[in-house]
């Protein structure tokens, strides 16, 4: 007989990548206790594992883009030595003296400018392949979240209100800041438990699951301040939830244009998207310090910037609330 997981998936069954992370970031960030946030975030690891071939196709270009980096700028460093040891040959037939001289040094120092720009070349190309490969893990992290964003539950004012009776909009809006920086911070100390763990063949792939469940989170609370405030993203339901995606990377409320919203690839959105998500991830990545230290980093790090966000969505929200026609503009 197969067991059900805490989250109501059966173990054994293959679940979407991107549908499992929305619904467990959102479990998290509605657990009322903090045994139960600690619970489910301690089920982060395990989805890392099984979903470690997806994740992987997206980081491991990182680490051969570091590798050619490295074999660029050594190809470099040796063209520049082999320069230099021809200069010094040059120099010392110019000591011989004559027209012959005057030859092998202007050799010796044509080769050696030649090393210099094989060096500089190396260097460049070194550094661009480096950013290529993160610039691609960026490009495949807003996939995801591309991805994700519409399986994302989100409750309405409706739900919100039945489940934090009698409180203002600015009380309400402080729960949900708090509960989700709460989910963010056990987030983090989850992973950076795991990361402790003498041998963690599945770093790279916590590193991706756990940047999509903070995102998941931040884009939540995103959404349900949007309810709070009456200024609901208009749409279908995956409409919305897009329009929160650029939210999420523009860090302050929707702004729907005559244009909508453009995510496209290689749109100016979408590479803020990205740039956001690189960052997001280099963030993640101190949750894998050694030892326990990363679980006390990472939750500190992760409840900071969760609540940092949603105070700057807040403001934004609660300032054009008043406004005609807020949601546009």
């Amino acid at each position: 007989m197969t067991s059900a997981s805490a989250n109501g998936h059966r173990a054994d069954t293959p679940v979407e990548f991107s549908t499992e992370v929305a619904e467990l970031a959102s479990e998290i960030s509605e657990a009322k206790t903090a045994s139960r946030r600690k619970r489910l975030a301690s089920q982060l690891p395990a989805l890392a594992n099984r979903s470690r071939q997806a994740s992987l196709r997206g980081l491991s270009g990182l680490q051969a883009g570091r590798q050619t980096a490295r074999k660029r700028l050594q190809a470099g460093g040796e063209a520049a030595r082999r320069s230099s040891s021809v200069a010094r040959r040059g120099s010392s037939v110019a000591m011989r003296g004559g027209a012959a001289a005057r030859r092998g040094v202007q050799a010796g120092g044509d080769a050696a400018r030649r090393g210099g720009s094989v060096a500089r070349r190396g260097v460049q190309v070194g550094g661009s392949a480096a950013w290529r490969t993160v610039r691609a893990s960026g490009q495949w992290l807003a996939g995801q979240v591309v991805e994700m964003a519409p399986k994302i539950p989100v409750r309405s004012i409706a739900t919100l209100r039945a489940q934090y009776p009698g409180r203002s909009t600015e009380e309400l809006a402080d729960s949900l800041i708090t509960g989700a920086a709460r989910a963010s911070a056990g987030i983090g100390a989850a992973v950076g438990a795991a990361a402790a763990v003498p041998f963690i063949p599945t770093a790279p792939v916590e590193l991706a699951v756990e940047t999509l469940a903070l995102v998941a989170i931040e884009i939540k609370l995103i959404a349900e301040l949007h309810e709070v405030y009456g200024m609901r993203a208009p749409g279908t339901s995956s409409d919305r939830m897009i329009a929160y995606v650029g939210a999420w990377a523009n860090r302050r409320g929707v702004r729907i244009t005559s244009t909508g919203v453009a995510l496209a690839v290689g749109s100016p959105l979408r590479r803020k998207l990205e740039r956001r998500l690189i960052a997001k991830a280099g963030q993640s990545t101190l949750a894998l310090a050694p030892l326990f230290a990363g679980a006390v980093v990472g939750a500190m790090v992760d409840h900071r910037e969760t609540r940092r966000l949603g105070n700057l969505v807040r403001t934004d929200l609660h300032k054009r609330s008043s406004e005609p026609d807020a949601i546009s503009g």
